[in-house]
């Protein structure tokens, strides 16, 4: 790389627009036609030099300096930002209603919301915020603003560091605030000292030449902004993690202990008692709401639950070898916490089938006699069962949430038993050949209108059923810790200022020159109030030349 050389003997390297050691404009801001150009200076990073903008050979070079620039991060957020309000159209696959259609996405959202909810699955928008290229995005803001900041932040850092009161003539005349004064006394040079003193800024002497300044620390709020927004894009990516972040939905039948999901068998939950209360259709209070819902209203509905914890080298699912850890009513707004996860209360099911008994029926001259009875468990309903008296019954079809579409074909609308119909193949004994019946809540079909045995409903059980949601988010305190620091960044940023005043002397006078990055009629206050009752000029405002 190419370095230059100030005339104070400092070399600087390439790219640099003010001498790191004096001020001194160079690379083509010295002079315009053979004069002396007046425009000012521009003061932003001190005129140091930038990587992104030295170095340009490797691919490295050319990496750096594509995500430093300011309009690539930009683009990169609003194009985060276009993708997730596209997410927002339609539920997330999360959020599926437990009564919809099917919690299966690619069935759902076409049947939800059409041709346009196909697309939105297809185009993998229904689990966009822990899709692969949405993280990528994500990620990729995050190196924008770690480059940004490093491009920027380093040679800031050093020029501000290494800066010396002694600067170059043409350094203070193209400042924005400046004046000379022909005639100044030594004493009042020292109380224009005392004062900026007493207003709190720092002063530095060099061989006669003055840099007062203050509030230098504000110039970091911006990348300390920057370090919140790192954080809370780190935890945005941890947060699609299981380690961080779990959301499950979970059925529970009354009586019913299943393994909490995400929790690799460590930890089980009981379903003691579901308990729901209505609203009183005469209290005059909710009389009108009830009416116009249709229906009575859930005024309160609560799980009674217990949580267990399987002891350490205890075998999975073996229950003598779970401990209870707590046990909690779980309700709307009272979640039953334990070791960070949260289980709310989220849903619930009355009156969904838990059995069902079926008797078969042997039909002579239109005479049913009794043979046998089986019963299905449809928690965990067989394949095939096998009577006593050597009858096999093969379940070929089961609808749990059974009706008939458009075509008269069977379906079932939901994955959940609530109006259970069976297809069944009937293998009398010692036979290899079936007879087909179909089976349901008030239907019994003989497939082909010849059957010798009858299948029919006996008896059936019914419980109630919870929805519960199981959540851990362990991210929310980077998320917390995050928005902390952004704040912190922004109120040091917006709050105070960079004021930095230079008194250069003359033969018999000064010149003086100031620049902030913000609020210049406060340090334009602050010179005022330092050379009051002085000789010394005040300064003028030379935005005027900059036009």
């Amino acid at each position: 790389m190419k370095n230059i050389k100030c005339e104070c003997g400092h070399v600087n390297p390439e790219g640099t627009v003010l001498c790191e050691a004096c001020g001194k404009p160079i690379e083509g801001n010295q002079h315009i036609d053979g004069n002396e150009n007046k425009k000012l200076l521009n003061m932003r990073y001190d005129g140091t030099a930038r990587r992104s903008q030295t170095y340009n050979r490797s691919i490295i070079d050319k990496t750096w300096s594509f995500f430093s620039s300011v309009k690539v991060g930009v683009w990169l957020i609003v194009l985060a930002l276009i993708a997730s309000a596209l997410g927002t159209i339609y539920p997330q696959e999360q959020y599926i209603p437990a009564e919809a259609v099917s919690r299966d996405p690619a069935i759902f959202y076409e049947a939800q919301y059409g041709i346009l909810g196909k697309i939105f699955y297809q185009l993998g928008f229904h689990n966009l915020y822990n899709s692969w290229w949405y993280l990528i995005l994500i990620a990729l803001i995050g190196v924008s603003l770690v480059i940004c900041s490093l491009d920027r932040f380093v040679p800031l850092y050093k020029a501000l560091k290494l800066q010396k009161a002694k600067r170059h003539n043409s350094f203070l005349t193209r400042q924005r605030l400046y004046s000379e004064t022909d005639v100044v006394t030594a004493e009042e040079k020292q109380r224009v000292i005392d004062r900026l003193k007493a207003n709190r800024y720092k002063v530095t002497e060099e061989d006669g030449h003055i840099l007062a300044e203050k509030g230098r620390f504000s110039r970091w709020g911006p990348y300390v902004n920057h370090i919140g927004l790192i954080i809370i894009l780190l935890a945005a990516l941890l947060r699609s993690t299981p380690l961080f972040y779990t959301n499950e939905y979970v059925w529970v039948r009354e009586g019913e202990q299943i393994v909490v999901p995400g929790t690799d068998g460590e930890y089980y939950i009981e379903n003691k008692r579901f308990i729901i209360d209505m609203y009183d259709s005469n209290d005059e209070r909710f009389k009108d709401a009830i009416a116009k819902e249709g229906g009575m209203i859930a005024s309160n509905y609560q799980t009674n639950a217990v949580i267990y914890q399987r002891k350490e080298e205890a075998v999975v699912g073996s229950e003598s070898d779970l401990d209870k850890i707590v046990e909690d009513e779980i309700r709307m707004n009272h979640p039953l916490e334990f070791d960070g996860y949260k289980v709310y209360q989220s849903g619930y099911q009355l009156n969904e089938f838990k059995s069902m008994t079926f008797k078969i029926h042997e039909t002579n001259d239109d005479e049913e006699v009794a043979l046998d009875s089986f019963t299905i468990d449809l928690a965990s309903p067989k394949a095939e069962y096998e009577l006593d008296n050597g009858f096999r019954v093969k379940v070929d079809q089961y609808f749990p949430d059974y009706y008939l579409d458009d075509d008269g074909i069977p379906k079932s609308e939901t994955n959940y038993p609530r109006n259970p119909a069976y297809v069944f193949l009937v293998y009398p004994p010692n036979e290899d050949k079936a007879e087909v019946s179909f089976v349901g809540i008030g239907r019994n079909i003989d497939a082909t209108g010849a059957n010798q045995y009858k299948l029919g409903i006996e008896d059936f059980e019914m419980t109630n059923v919870s929805g519960l949601s199981i959540r851990k988010d362990h991210s929310l305190p980077f998320f917390g810790l995050g928005a902390l620091i952004f704040m912190i960044g922004v109120i040091q940023g917006m709050y105070w200022q960079h004021r930095r005043i230079w008194i250069r002397p003359t033969q018999t006078g000064i010149m003086l020159a100031a620049h902030t990055n913000k609020n210049w009629f406060g340090i334009k206050k602050d010179i005022e109030k330092a050379i009051e009752n002085t000789n010394i000029g005040i300064v003028d405002d030379q935005q005027e030349l900059d036009k």
